[in-house]
């Protein structure tokens, strides 16, 4: 079954208001147990620009869904063209304090788990250990045609000497990689195929429009389960990826805390949604509890 490429959601009826205090999350976190989801609003702190919040980048810019990728050379040739080159910024960006909370939170044995819509790999880079990526992750590629994987840095590689006078400008950076490009700065980008087969390759990464694995589905369904509590960070739940985990927790009878500066899909499952800036509000949480978000942090 593949999940509909949902781009966006209208809240309807009266949704709970948000707080600004973060004391549920803190008590929520003291249990211990708790599972956390993350959405791309974690890493904006990081350079990286959300899908839905203000100025995010669904404003000026629709996500490649899995079918056009599938469907057309060309598609593929302007997807690894804006690719790459936000490949260049999108690798080079690093975690924040939202991510070192996180990391933190877990070193503390406070969390179950980590669920991340995100493909950014910065929960990893902040020492988060186990991480889910629900929706895969931009440091590797895999053969449409063979199945084989391999590291993004090695196809960048490749890109980079098949395209040695590709320099564009971008307009700017989205949350899956991709960078805002015309078709003459395309041009004429030259595509690599797999070095194993010679087949179609593609980001490791769960497209709009293309379903996320089955077994990853129930390995998360087994997290909510075991879990004493969800916190949702940075997510408007807007896909149904993320939001039937939150339906999932909510129905079991688990809070479900979410901070989000935004309404989201999951407000009205929520116990709370906390509608402050993630760094500062986490860092804050850490702070009552007497955890130093920086406590052995990787440099």
């Amino acid at each position: 079954m593949r999940m509909r490429p949902t781009l966006s959601w209208t809240p309807e009826g009266d949704l709970p208001p948000g707080t600004t205090d973060p004391a549920p999350v803190a008590d929520a976190l003291s249990a211990g147990g708790v599972l956390v989801l993350s959405g791309a609003g974690i890493s904006t702190e990081s350079g990286i620009p959300d899908y839905r919040g203000e100025g995010g980048s669904l404003s000026r810019h629709t996500p490649m869904t899995y079918q056009d990728f599938t469907a057309a050379a060309e598609a593929r040739r302007r997807y690894w063209a804006r690719s790459h080159l936000g490949w260049r910024t999108f690798g080079r960006a690093l975690p924040n304090a939202g991510h070192r909370a996180v990391a933190a939170f877990g070193r503390h044995g406070l969390l179950s788990g980590v669920i991340t819509q995100n493909v950014d790999g910065l929960h990893q880079a902040a020492g988060s250990e186990g991480v889910v990526e629900l929706h895969g992750s931009l440091d590797r590629v895999v053969c449409l045609s063979c199945g084989a994987r391999s590291a993004r840095r090695e196809l960048a590689r490749r890109l980079e000497e098949a395209n040695p006078d590709f320099r564009p400008v971008a307009a700017g950076i989205n949350p899956d990689g991709d960078a805002d490009l015309t078709d003459d700065q395309v041009g004429d980008f030259r595509v690599v195929p797999c070095a194993v087969c010679g087949g179609v390759l593609k980001p490791d990464v769960v497209f709009f429009g293309e379903a996320v694995p089955p077994a990853r589905v129930e390995h998360c369904r087994e997290l909510v389960r075991a879990a004493t509590a969800l916190l949702v960070l940075g997510s408007s739940l807007t896909v149904m990826s993320g939001l039937r985990f939150v339906r999932q927790a909510a129905q079991a009878g688990k809070p479900v805390l979410i901070v989000n500066r935004d309404v989201t899909r999951g407000d009205r499952h929520a116990l709370t949604r906390v509608a402050l800036p993630l760094g500062a509000t986490l860092t804050a949480v850490a702070g009552r509890l007497g955890i130093p978000v920086d406590d052995e942090a990787p440099a």
